[in-house]
């Protein structure tokens, strides 16, 4: 390892960083004026998608790894929303990867392209679970703006809701929907709902 050149890498840990100031669009259409960014996404995606791998019996650290890179190629191609995507030709993950990737030591490039090939794929357990945890965030996400006062935020919540697969996400979807986004608070103070 120490005779390979890690200039590729550190271009990519540079590149990744942009992610912290991506802003997820679609949520300007739902009026948010500061929506989070990619980076902010990904990470609750990563944790949602272990707790969600964990309770349907897979792996629970796969899930997430794969979860901490489904949206990376979003630093050269943008958050494109739903509606963007209608009229422009997706970029295939896989394509960016290995552009991402190109220069890398190989042992690196082959793992992380394996990763987003996995996600993309839709097949393995830790996949499943990992493409449900980005719907799960993007409604925990919803009911957080809603709670603000971006009532257009419910059509975000209901397609999430609705694009759920497996019966651990879909149980843990109504539990959000059931509660508020600060029962939690309330439950460590001991503060009865009212």
């Amino acid at each position: 390892m120490a005779d390979e050149d890690l200039s590729a890498v550190a271009h990519f840990l540079y590149e990744a960083g942009t992610l912290k100031n991506a802003r997820r669009t679609g949520w300007w259409m739902a009026g948010v004026r500061d929506p989070e960014s990619v980076a902010e996404h990904s990470w609750r995606t990563a944790l949602i998608a272990s707790v969600i791998a964990k309770l349907e019996g897979a792996d629970p650290a796969r899930a997430a790894f794969l979860a901490v890179w489904h949206d990376t190629q979003e630093t050269r191609t943008g958050d494109v929303n739903y509606l963007g995507k209608k009229y422009s030709t997706a970029a295939d993950p896989r394509e960016v990867t290995a552009d991402q990737t190109a220069g890398m030591p190989g042992v690196l490039a082959e793992a992380i392209r394996d990763l987003v090939d996995e996600y993309e794929a839709k097949e393995s357990p830790e996949a499943i679970c990992a493409r449900d945890a980005d719907k799960l965030e993007c409604l925990l996400q919803g009911i957080e703006y809603k709670a603000q006062g971006y009532e257009n935020a419910q059509r975000w919540i209901d397609n999430s809701r609705g694009r759920i697969t497996t019966e651990t996400a879909g149980r843990l979807a109504d539990e959000l929907l059931a509660q508020g986004s600060l029962d939690w608070l309330r439950a460590v103070l001991g503060e009865s709902r009212g």
